[in-house]
């Protein structure tokens, strides 16, 4: 297999490759840990608020609560009120949890690619997973739910930042014939993190009393933000591309991507990236706290067994994405994995509950079916630009499809609340978004004869 070679000689040994992918996978495998954190401890930290008195029946949000910093309030309710304010607060919160995550991560999609772009993949990629686990840990200390929200945005900010500059720097690093396998593997890394804290989750029982440690556990890949900044080497093409800027090319901003000839692909890029985040966190995440709800005290590590076995099969998805559209073309598997997770997420949502006995089959088969998108993006989106474009047309483009998923999320919080929390009712009108991408991959280029190793910045 030849190495990675740029105009300038700049080069790869085959350790440095390695090096380079184990950085990638871990720090998106850790990025997952980040995302299964609020499924899991959700509901078990509004109960905790909801009888502190941080979260009221009059109002879902208070603006002073930023600055409170006392938890040792209580509230006296009665047990019809506590019912009531938690059927409409949870999902709203739940809700929020994750716009706030997916708001904190398109903006990191930004300013993190963007320092990608402009001072390496490394050093962004560093930086990135440093910024996620920094916040995280912070919020074990989250004394109302409005400081955990800020929190969880500024994590997601780190979150978003490592994926466009991991996958640039593996895509730059390995040759075209190996990219389908590590599509395969960085798509399918975040799923080894949501598999990890499901794991934990169903040994250590998360409960309103005690849902704040994950959130220290979840913080610990600090120590993989100091390896990457101090050990992984940087990627040659960008570096043949930031010799050739001093020699009078100008870096690429945010604002070029929205800018012909760039714009078109950067609109695909979008559509593409928002349907399986509008899917997996509008549609397909609302499982656990479904299993929650249904369950409740009676099974309370069956909202952990939930996460496993959405985020098992979503591992397996991920790994086959990048081969199945290497083999069957790239828009066809788009088409067909959007046509299947639409009917299993209807047929789940309209006939089954958490108590079903094969409830947990269909469960894994979704999550195994709606993931293999996450092993296509990685494959497709660094297709779709220059290398002077690539951190940040790729970083836009997954990223700010989590603008329209945040949006996608409070809807479907606020029609759960509506439906007095009927997670199955919500589930049966979030599900048409899959239909929606079946009509978005039509418009997509085919890019399966691009070739990322022979990329040059005036390509």
């Amino acid at each position: 297999m030849s190495l990675p070679t740029t105009h300038d000689g700049h080069s790869l040994s085959s350790n440095q490759r390695m090096i380079i992918l184990t950085a990638a996978f871990l720090g998106w495998a850790c990025s997952g840990l980040q995302m299964a954190v609020m499924s899991l401890a959700a509901r078990s930290a509004t109960e905790e608020f909801v009888r502190s008195g941080a979260i009221s029946q009059d109002a879902p949000f208070h603006a002073s609560n930023l600055l409170t910093f006392s938890t040792e309030r209580k509230t006296e309710l009665t047990q019809e009120t506590f019912d009531l304010v938690m059927k409409t607060r949870t999902p709203h919160w739940y809700a929020w949890y994750n716009s706030s995550f997916l708001i904190g991560g398109a903006l990191g999609g930004l300013v993190f690619g963007g320092i990608g772009d402009r001072f390496g993949r490394v050093t962004a990629m560093g930086l990135s997973i440093l910024s996620y686990s920094a916040f995280s840990g912070i919020g074990y200390f989250s004394a109302t739910p409005e400081q955990l929200l800020l929190l969880r945005f500024l994590t997601a900010m780190g979150v978003g930042g490592m994926w466009p500059n991991g996958v640039a720097l593996a895509s730059e690093a390995w040759s075209d014939a190996s990219r389908p396998m590590l599509a395969g593997l960085i798509g399918a890394a975040a799923n080894v993190g949501i598999v990890a804290v499901g794991i934990l989750g169903y040994f250590v029982v998360v409960t309103p009393d005690s849902w704040r440690w994950l959130l220290l556990v979840v913080a610990t890949p600090i120590f993989l933000g100091v390896w990457v900044l101090a050990a992984v080497p940087e990627s040659p093409q960008w570096l043949t591309v930031r010799s050739q800027n001093r020699g009078g090319k100008k870096s690429i901003g945010v604002s070029e991507v929205f800018r012909p000839p760039l714009l078109k692909l950067t609109l695909i890029g979008i559509g593409l990236g928002a349907i399986p985040l509008l899917g997996g966190w509008g549609v397909t995440s609302w499982l656990i706290p479904w299993t929650d709800k249904a369950m409740g005290s009676s099974d309370r590590a069956a909202k952990a067994m939930t996460s496993i076995l959405r985020a098992a099969g979503g591992t397996i998805g991920s790994l086959m994405g990048g081969y199945l559209a290497n083999m069957f073309g790239r828009r066809t598997v788009y088409f067909l994995v959007s046509l299947v997770t639409f009917g299993l997420a209807e047929y789940i949502f309209f006939t089954m509950n958490p108590h079903d006995a094969v409830f947990g089959y269909f469960v894994f088969a979704v999550g195994f079916v709606s993931t293999i998108f996450f092993g296509w993006l990685p494959l497709y989106l660094p297709e779709l630009f220059p290398t002077h474009a690539r951190a940040t047309g790729a970083g836009v483009s997954f990223n700010f499809g989590r603008i329209l998923t945040a949006a996608g999320v409070l809807g479907t919080g606020a029609l759960t609340a509506y439906f007095h929390e009927d997670y199955a009712r919500a589930g049966r009108v979030t599900s048409l978004i899959y239909a929606v991408g079946m009509i978005i991959i039509l418009f997509a280029p085919d890019t399966s004869k691009k070739k990322i190793a022979e990329s040059t910045p005036d390509e």
